[in-house]
């Protein structure tokens, strides 16, 4: 089957064409005829199988009749994350290059004057995070009444990481007569269950085993001792050694570790940069647009760009952390293997790792191989978090410090530091012996009954004013009084 088929104008396979595209993936397939019938669809398959172009193609179709009106915007697409934002924008800019449509994008870190004046001006296609698009409709500045086609991207991150209360919302200030797209690589139960009060009769599409691994990506599992010292000394030797490394995404599940981990690499002479969502938003996209480029092969990264981040050429994903929730280790190794390239994907695991492994495994329904032995083939030394310089030094001083004081008295002395103890010592010093040879002072009587409760004083007490003191000077009465 090819573009032709599937109801695309030719504006839209005008632009297909020239970005080197022949054949449509199984998603794009199956789901372009239905959102060109303008049925709602749900459709889940495993990342990079290009979810984002089944939608994007036939919403440029869709949007060659019409006109936009001021800040009511014709489709509406929701991200999770900034990046994934951005991404779904050069989609646009891409396959609708034959096209005079104008595209927005409302995202945080970016001003809002700059955002009001795209939105006033009129929008076919809005993008914007949640968070961001509700501030908009607060300030006044955005109607959703216009909206023809909502689309959520990445549907089981959206409703299970705390956007269900903005989504809701969302949901309700669009017309009731949207056509609703949904796309996810993964849709558990309840997620389910939260999609069918958002979709009208839709037509599920489902090109993949949900939660299922690409075959062209190699999985393996490494031993590796606790979280520190040890686990950076085992990814730096595995980096080192991984076959045909072009560039390479390193997850961890904490912001804090991928600034600890970037650090420690680039001090280890590796070019690598941070991603993570507490950075602004300028150095986020100059740190992925440096990695995409091959300027930086190394990129260590939270979830936040575990996500439909679509970078074709990554070769090797690491996971420095075993991810607390099976679906993220899904899309984690996705970013590597896509568009029918293979790729490498290696998990750290540590003792204490086994029951999110065991989730890992259940949920992709096949066991994960073992580089060089598994965990009961650690060594203590593999174990330790310690560096092992620290415990030497330890044990090369354990014996001084346990000697007594005076088998160290022939030991040669600093001699700043006998100066600076002459010094301090200097004051202490009476009638020629050291402070150390000074009487002990005798020990304070025990209190008395007596002591306990003091007398009430009366009046001004002990105390009496000067001026009680001054002299009383009598004057002497005259005569004739």
């Amino acid at each position: 089957m090819s573009f032709a088929e599937l109801g695309l104008s030719d504006k839209v396979l005008q632009a297909v064409t020239e970005s080197g595209y022949t054949t449509p993936t199984p998603i794009q397939a199956q789901a372009i005829p239905h959102v060109l019938g303008r049925r709602d669809v749900l459709g889940v398959a495993q990342t990079g199988t290009g979810k984002t172009a089944a939608f994007t193609l036939p919403m440029l179709t869709m949007l060659e009749q019409g006109r936009a009106r001021a800040r009511m915007p014709r489709t509406l697409v929701l991200e999770p994350t900034r990046e994934l934002a951005a991404q779904v924008v050069e989609n646009f800019e891409r396959y609708g290059s034959n096209h005079k449509l104008n595209v927005a994008l409302l995202i945080g870190g970016v001003s809002f004057a700059d955002q009001d004046s795209k939105i006033t001006r009129g929008v076919d296609v809005l993008i914007a995070t949640p968070g961001r698009l509700l501030d908009h409709f607060e300030r006044g500045k955005l109607l959703l009444s216009g909206v023809e086609l909502l689309v959520i991207d990445e549907a089981d991150r959206m409703l299970d990481m705390g956007f269900i209360p903005d989504i809701e919302r969302i949901v309700k200030l669009v017309p009731f007569t949207r056509q609703t797209l949904f796309f996810s690589a993964t849709m558990p139960p309840e997620i389910q269950r939260l999609a069918d009060d958002f979709l009208h009769n839709p037509v599920r599409i489902e090109v993949a085993r949900p939660a299922s691994t690409a075959s062209t990506i190699t999985q393996r599992l490494v031993a590796t001792g606790a979280e520190g010292h040890q686990k950076r000394k085992t990814l730096r030797k595995l980096i080192r050694a991984a076959e045909d490394l072009k560039n390479g995404i390193i997850f961890c599940n904490r912001k804090r570790d991928v600034a600890q981990l970037q650090k420690s690499l680039s001090n280890h002479g590796f070019t690598v940069a941070a991603l993570h969502g507490d950075m602004d938003q300028r150095a986020r996209m100059a740190a992925l647009d440096a990695f995409r480029s091959g300027e930086i092969p190394l990129l260590v990264a939270s979830d936040v760009a575990a996500r439909g981040l679509d970078i074709p050429a990554v070769s090797h994903v690491f996971n420095f952390d075993v991810p607390h929730h099976a679906e993220d280790y899904v899309h984690r190794i996705g970013r590597t293997g896509r568009a029918g390239r293979s790729g490498a994907a290696f998990t750290l695991v540590g003792r204490g790792d086994e029951k999110s492994l065991a989730a890992i495994e259940s949920l992709i329904g096949q066991p994960i191989g073992w580089e060089a032995g598994d965990l009961s083939t650690l060594s203590a030394d593999d174990e330790s978090d310690e560096p092992r310089a620290r415990r030497g030094r330890e044990r090369s001083t354990r014996g001084r410090r346990d000697e007594p004081r005076g088998e160290r008295r022939d030991e040669p002395r600093n001699p700043r530091r006998a100066e600076a103890e002459r010094r301090v010592d200097a004051p202490n010093r009476v009638r020629g012996r050291r402070s150390e040879e000074r009487p002990r002072p005798a020990p304070a009587r025990p209190p008395r009954e007596a002591d306990a409760m003091p007398e009430a004083e009366i009046g001004l007490g002990g105390h009496i004013p000067a001026f009680l003191l001054r002299p009383i000077v009598l004057k002497k009465k005259n005569d004739q009084e």
